[in-house]
């Protein structure tokens, strides 16, 4: 019978600190209280992208990148061009069209 209260008097600071923990989850952290139908979940189509690298000249950046945004690509990313480091290479994408 000593054994049983030691053990629960071991487990009861753990119980209250699990307890405490618990209550103090925020309320955003709390699963969402929206339900995706699942006939809607099943039709979702993931979109298709193409994409384009495009050589940036420093003295007309803005303009080629206003040129391709007008085309319906977004600006990935601007790197160096591997080849020469002087020259920076744009990375545009788009969704395909069906």
């Amino acid at each position: 019978m000593r054994t049983k209260r030691f053990l629960v008097l071991l487990a009861t600071p753990l119980v209250t600190a699990l307890a405490f923990s618990l209550a103090a989850v925020p309320q955003a952290a709390a699963a969402p209280t929206h339900v995706i139908p699942a006939a809607a979940s099943q039709a979702t189509v993931l979109s298709q992208w193409e994409y384009a690298s495009v050589p940036l000249l420093s003295h007309a950046t803005k303009q080629i990148l206003d040129t391709w945004g007008a085309d319906g690509w977004e600006l990935v990313q601007v790197v160096p061009n591997p080849e020469n480091t002087e020259q920076l290479v744009a990375y545009l994408k788009r969704e395909k069209t069906a």
